[in-house]
C-alpha cells in the first residue's frame, strides 16, 4: 500500500504532463531566477513560460521550502 502524495507535490504528475518538463528542470528556473519572493516566482512562471496559477504556485512553495 502506498501513501498518496499530498501538498504541492501531488501537482508534480500532471505539472511534468501537461508542460513536457521534469519538475527538477523547473526548481532549476526557480533557483536560477533573481526574483525571490513568492508571488513574484508565481507570476514570472505564469508570464514567461504559461503555466498556471495551480502549478505555478505548487512548483514554487515546493522549491522555496526546500531551501529553509
Amino acid at each position: 500500500m502506498s501513501a498518496q502524495v499530498k501538498g504541492p507535490a501531488s501537482y508534480f504528475p500532471s505539472i511534468e504532463k501537461k508542460y513536457g518538463r521534469p519538475v527538477a528542470e523547473w526548481k532549476g528556473l526557480i533557483r536560477s531566477s533573481p526574483l525571490t519572493r513568492h508571488m513574484e516566482l508565481v507570476a514570472w512562471l505564469k508570464t514567461e513560460h504559461g503555466l498556471g496559477h495551480g502549478h505555478a504556485n505548487a512548483l514554487v512553495a515546493h522549491t522555496l521550502a526546500e531551501k529553509g
